[in-house]
């Protein structure tokens, strides 16, 4: 999805791709990108040490000297600068190019020293904006690359910074990727489970009385749910190739955590198709309730139209201007002294003979 974009909006505009005929690897920055800025996570068993605003210089100096490097770069604007880290680590260029090529799908690629794995993220949970997350990963250093600020890694920044002994400090980089690719999964939760709650809500509301805009806000929330189900199908391709790979930059005990991850991708999967078909069962339910309820009102306003067409056929008769001294034939009830409340009355007893009938009929 684009920069800035919510489950709720669609895209506008395209795509920032190479020109076509573009050597593999051409680097293109988005016009709207944010200025790129690092962050330098150093870490060892005993201690941990994190430079905000790194730079190229800080990286090369503690490279040799820390278990694991994890280097956070915020903002897809400076290619320049994106390509030097490149050349640093030994990226491939075609997994840069998909870095700065924001929008791709999830998926893990393997090389000879590294794994890329590009996950599609959600870096505010309250408008449930997505985001583009690019990790690098090898024996000694991580590499993640966001379009905006805006992540859940705050739980593993804390775990990694903290005094206590942590299975992020002792083991590799591998483990600190499962980590970061955890986060990411977990933070689908709590969307999901609010869009639960809406749906929910909108079903308790339909019971009581179909509105139309129930079902605008249904069709948006299947909209939402059909964006998360294009996010996680591919989200779970791409850990189950993390778990089976035979790479030995990641570790065995490392993939006995990354399938715990995979389980809770599976479990996202089934919140989703179980949203969806309640969704679709709501929305089948307002058609047929919104049809019931007009099928009501046809079927009683029938009823009345067919209480007074006898009734407006007697007032025509009656109302014809014939006159009885021309002869007795011509509107005799005219002269009827009670003529005009006996035809009232009349009319009543026939108005309530047809109610009473419907009643009988069990058509009211």
């Amino acid at each position: 999805m684009a920069k800035g974009e919510g489950t709720g909006k669609r895209r506008h505009g395209r795509e920032r791709r190479p020109p076509v005929g573009a050597s593999p690897g051409t680097l293109v920055a988005d016009p709207g990108a944010q200025a790129t800025k690092l962050s330098l996570t150093l870490i060892a068993p005993d201690k941990c040490k994190v430079i905000r605003n790194a730079t190229l210089a800080d990286i090369v100096a503690n490279s040799d000297r820390w278990s694991v490097m994890w280097l956070d770069c915020v903002g897809l604007a400076d290619i320049t600068l994106i390509e030097e880290i490149g050349k640093i680590f030994g990226l491939h260029p075609l997994a840069i190019e998909d870095v700065v090529n924001a929008g791709q799908r999830p998926k893990v690629d393997f090389f000879d020293d590294h794994a890329f794995v590009v996950l599609r993220m959600i870096d505010d949970a309250a408008s449930r904006r997505y985001e583009q997350i690019s990790i690098f990963f090898g024996e000694k250093f991580v590499i993640t690359f966001q379009e905006r600020e805006g992540d859940p890694f705050d739980p593993v920044r804390r775990r990694v910074q903290t005094t206590d002994q942590s299975r992020l400090r002792a083991r590799a980089g591998d483990y600190l990727a499962y980590a970061l690719i955890d986060a990411v999964v977990d933070s689908y939760f709590a969307p999901i489970e609010g869009l639960s709650d809406m749906v929910e809500a909108i079903e308790e509301e339909m019971l009581r009385v179909p509105l139309q805009e129930q079902m605008q806000k249904l069709h948006r929330l299947r909209r939402e749910i059909l964006v998360l189900k294009g996010v996680l199908w591919p989200l779970r391709d791409a850990l189950a190739a993390l778990v089976r790979n035979d790479e030995p930059f990641v570790k065995a005990e490392t993939k006995v955590f990354l399938n715990d991850t995979l389980d809770h991708a599976y479990r996202l999967i089934e919140l989703v198709e179980t949203q969806r078909d309640t969704l679709t069962g709501l929305m089948e339910m307002h058609l047929s309730l919104s049809q019931a309820r007009t099928n009501d009102i046809i079927s009683l306003l029938t009823i009345v139209s067919t209480i007074f067409i006898p009734l407006t056929f007697l007032v025509g008769v009656w109302g014809m201007n014939f006159d009885p001294d021309v002869s007795p034939w011509n509107m005799p009830e005219l002269r009827s002294y009670y003529g005009y409340p006996s035809a009232l009355a009349f009319m009543l007893v026939v108005a309530l003979g047809l109610f009473g009938y419907f009643k009988w009929k069990k058509w009211l």
